[in-house]
């Protein structure tokens, strides 16, 4: 599904039992990022919705083990094809476990929603993430996103956030 994972890592869709185990280390792989209430707003932008209508589209990362599809998650990526844009898919949630920071994980993550994207009519991916998370801003920046200024208020009062958006059909070969 995803060959350009490190050694120890495999990949699969994601699924509806796999919800609570990706909620569990939100906190911890965010550092805590905006205290209580960046937890509780994590939290919500991760229904289980997405684990049951976005599969398809949605990876989860984990490293081997012994029992199938019980290893310990070390990535994930929840996305979907736009209903209201043709030719546009939405990165709604990612998340690496730190230690793997820079080996490439998600940047793996990020390459297969492309794919996937391409191979149902898109031409743009956009995504989202908070002022506050310059991790992410450099992260996407580094793919190859264009970042828009903050825009306050974009997901309700006091939820500002940065918008990503890449061409896909722009230089294919030069997209990470």
């Amino acid at each position: 599904m995803i060959d350009d994972l490190p050694a120890g890592l495999r990949a699969r869709h994601l699924a509806d039992e796999d919800h609570l185990r990706v909620l569990a280390v939100l906190d911890m792989w965010w550092g805590g990022l905006k205290g209580e209430a960046g937890a509780t707003e994590r939290a919500l932008l991760l229904p289980r919705l997405y684990f049951q209508h976005f599969t398809t589209t949605s990876f989860l990362v984990e490293r081997d083990s012994v029992e199938r599809d019980s290893g310990e998650i070390a990535a994930f990526l929840v996305g979907f094809l736009s209903q209201a844009e043709p030719e546009t898919a939405y990165v709604h949630f990612v998340g690496v476990d730190p230690a793997l920071h820079g080996q490439g994980v998600g940047r793996a993550l990020y390459r297969a929603f492309f794919a996937l994207a391409r191979s149902h009519g898109r031409r743009h991916v956009h995504c989202i993430t908070s002022p506050e998370n310059t991790a992410s801003r450099a992260f996407h920046t580094r793919l190859g996103f264009t970042a828009s200024a903050v825009k306050p208020d974009y997901d309700g009062p006091g939820l500002d956030r940065v918008a990503f958006v890449i061409d896909l059909s722009a230089e294919p070969a030069a997209i990470p």
